[in-house]
């Protein structure tokens, strides 16, 4: 498939809604800008949040617990250290991944790594009822390690699924596709995507045409939400400033949400059960008896 092939899609997948990520404060002292789960986009199944953070020290996430579900964590710029109560611990910088899976349980800490400002994206990827409870895991790429192309002054990262003909190592348990892709002044990119999957872009710099040519650019900042189709088509008609954004995809669960906060579950009786667990440190947050970190 050419990057340059608009006529390669069936069915182009058009924006059926445009919200502007806006600062909240979350953690100790940093400031996120919320793309998905606050009231405009309350979710994109399977998606749960997604947030574009910026901390620096003594600012961060400290110690907080999580179940249910997967976090990624993309580093734009600095570096984050995490550590958990399974005595996991490292640092992801400017470039890297963390696809953290949750599942039935884990408390962790995500702090700035030195001075300076640290800035990422979160993303939060929901997983199914019988995955849920699931020992946690964790996959780490390095920068170096994430597979890149170019072609036509179009650079994709492909941090999950596919793209111009590369794949990413990275195992979704929850079917996710997630790409990074840098457009130079004039170009235009267009990408597949499966039928059956939601999908959002979030606008890193720059700004974009989204779907059809003679559509209105839209900002940095934004997540643009995508409607049916086979895939997408995005242009960077400035003469001078590049484009970037991620291109976010999924196969949807079409199950029930109930989440308190960290937890996510099909059920309150599941939350409640969880409360529970993370109160009396049992079933799965044994560890969290004797643990800080530090």
């Amino acid at each position: 498939m050419s990057a340059t092939d608009p006529t390669c899609f069936n069915q182009p997948r058009l924006v059926t809604k445009k919200v502007l990520a806006k600062h909240q404060r979350e953690g100790d002292g940093a400031v996120v800008r919320r793309c998905i789960g606050r009231s405009e986009l309350k979710s994109l199944d399977p998606f749960l949040m997604m947030d574009d953070f910026t901390v620096s020290p003594p600012a961060g996430f400290p110690d907080h617990p999580h179940r249910g579900f997967e976090t990624v964590t993309y580093m734009l710029q600095g570096g984050i250290t995490h550590q958990d109560f399974a005595g996991h611990k490292g640092t992801i910088h400017a470039g890297d991944v963390q696809w953290m899976t949750a599942g039935r349980g884990i408390i962790h800490s995500e702090m700035p790594a030195g001075e300076g400002v640290h800035k990422g994206l979160q993303l939060w990827i929901n997983l199914s009822s019988h995955e849920k409870m699931i020992e946690p895991r964790y996959q780490e790429l390095l920068s170096e390690d994430i597979p890149s192309a170019e072609q036509d002054g179009v650079e994709v990262r492909v941090i999950a699924g596919e793209s111009m003909g590369i794949r990413s190592p990275v195992y979704t348990r929850t079917p996710t596709m997630y790409l990074d892709f840098s457009l130079r002044p004039r170009s235009q990119v267009h990408q597949h995507i499966l039928e059956s999957w939601n999908a959002f872009a979030y606008i890193i710099e720059g700004e974009g045409v989204f779907g059809y040519q003679n559509r209105t650019p839209i900002s940095a900042n934004h997540v643009v939400v995508l409607g049916p189709g086979d895939g997408v088509s995005v242009w960077n008609k400035s003469s001078s400033k590049a484009l970037r954004f991620v291109l976010v995809a999924g196969q949807p669960l079409n199950e029930p949400v109930v989440q308190y906060g960290p937890f996510v579950m099909n059920t309150q009786a599941e939350i409640d059960q969880t409360i529970e667990d993370y109160h009396y440190s049992q079933n799965g947050f044994e560890m969290a008896k004797h643990w800080g970190s530090h």
